[in-house]
């Protein structure tokens, strides 16, 4: 039996129809889909290794295989691509500024294994206990303090370059508002090439370890590899910083997961173990080796809600595709020669916007923010990320994030049970039922 079965006349989707995980359209449309797929992740794809200093070959190489593991491990029904994790991008900066990259990696791979931990128990147990763990005030909490933690990173990328900065997150935010479908998904890589183009003009751009390569002719190597440092002594106390990730690629995963099957079909929705087994498999890899963690990515469901096509023949191109990207240093000592005026300008809107995708999931869920409990698990939460909490013992330190998740998840839990003994009200009655896919609209933005 077929992988695949054949769409109709394979050239078209039919009216009224979409092409499901299981179907695919003949093969020259699925590669030039496939190749969509891959421009329309690539533009967030690039920006965490950009921001925090990995190697973007590594990144992309594991971004593929990644995705691969990924169908394989959905048994081919799940149809989604992995990019690079902005959630990470916090932790990660924190730690190699600290301890090292090494480290880091280590953080990387502790929240991998983690989440396929809890992928294995969705499988066997289903998500209400995380629904319980984790209602819309907390996840939206946790999602928003780990954008406006940035802040002042996106800061420091824009004062080294005020105009170019400028310029940029001026492209960003009139690309989002000019254009519609896939231009308008993908605002943030057509900014970035307008500022590099300003950049350029300015000669901020050192364009010469690309020169070098391209005249070495170096088209072609492997990407660089490096192992995650778990005997650091600082290693325990970073590995602690990363864990509050955990709880958003769970939203996310949920999120993809129910979106897919808001389009196509119910039954989808049983991969949703499988996905975030998958998605833990991919991060632990990706760190072991050197790469950045991978979530599902809301570009590539926006292009599937545009063509209709959610066919896993697709992603298996578009994996294959970026392990051949990969293979090229030039492309990434390209990216590598991003400056700091475009990245702050970029920056800015981008940590702003993941700020925000936590504060929507409080508004699509209806989050009643008249309740006390409800008001101090949010406004704690954002103060401790905005203002950079630290707490530590020796060599061991937790960062705002831990803190921030941690407060979160304490008052909200403590709180209403200290309500609903002394009767006072106070409570939030239990989470509200969502009014759509945990993490907001299934063909928006989400936190990577």
């Amino acid at each position: 039996m077929p992988l695949w079965t054949l769409h109709g006349n394979g050239r078209t989707v039919e009216p009224g129809r979409v092409v499901a995980p299981d179907e695919r359209l003949n093969w020259p449309a699925t590669v030039a889909i496939g190749a969509q797929h891959v421009i329309a992740m690539f533009g967030a794809t690039f920006l965490v290794p950009a921001l925090t200093g990995f190697p973007v070959s590594t990144t992309l190489l594991f971004s593929g295989v990644g995705t691969l593991l990924f169908l394989l491990i959905t048994k081919n029904r799940l149809p989604s691509y992995l990019g690079s994790s902005f959630a990470f991008i916090a932790p990660v900066t924190a730690a190699t500024a600290s301890q090292g990259m090494g480290s880091a990696l280590a953080g990387i791979v502790a929240v991998g294994v983690l989440l396929a931990l809890v992928g294995f128990i969705v499988q066997f147990a289903g998500l209400g206990w995380i629904d319980r763990l984790m209602p819309p005030v907390v996840a939206g909490a946790i999602v928003a303090l780990i954008g406006f933690n940035l802040a002042p990173v996106a800061w420091t990328n824009y004062q080294k370059a005020p105009l170019t900065a400028t310029i940029t997150l001026v492209a960003v935010v009139l690309f989002s508002v000019l254009f519609r479908g896939f231009l308008g998904r993908i605002s943030i890589f057509l900014g970035v090439i307008v500022g590099y183009v300003v950049a350029l003009l300015h000669g901020e751009v050192n364009f010469g370890p690309v020169t070098d390569l391209v005249e070495d002719g170096k088209w072609f190597g492997l990407p660089e590899f490096q192992l995650p440092a778990f005997g650091n002594p600082g290693t325990w106390s970073v590995i602690a910083m990363f864990l509050p990730v955990v709880l958003v690629l769970i939203a996310e995963n949920v999120g993809h997961v129910r979106g897919v099957a808001t389009m196509t079909d119910a039954s989808v929705n049983r991969y949703t173990g499988r996905a975030l087994i998958a998605d833990g498999a991919a991060t632990a890899l990706a760190g072991t080796f050197g790469g950045s963690g991978t979530t599902t990515y809301g570009e590539n469901i926006g292009v599937m809600a545009a063509t209709r096509v959610y066919s896993t023949a697709a992603y298996w191109v578009a994996g294959l595709f970026a392990i051949l990207l990969s293979l090229s240093p030039v492309v990434g000592a390209v990216f590598n020669s991003i400056p700091a005026g475009v990245l702050g300008g970029v920056t800015t809107a981008l940590y702003g916007l993941i700020g925000i995708i936590g504060i929507k999931i409080w508004v699509d869920n209806r989050v009643d923010f008249s309740r006390p409990v409800n008001q101090y698990t949010g406004a704690v939460a954002l103060v401790i990320a905005i203002a950079q909490f630290t707490l530590q013992w020796g060599d061991f330190q937790l960062g705002a994030i831990v803190l921030g998740a941690a407060a979160a998840l304490l008052i909200y839990h403590v709180g209403n049970a200290i309500a609903r003994w002394r009767k006072t009200g106070a409570d939030d009655g239990g989470p509200i039922p969502a009014v759509g896919p945990l993490g907001g609209d299934p063909q928006g933005p989400d936190v990577r």
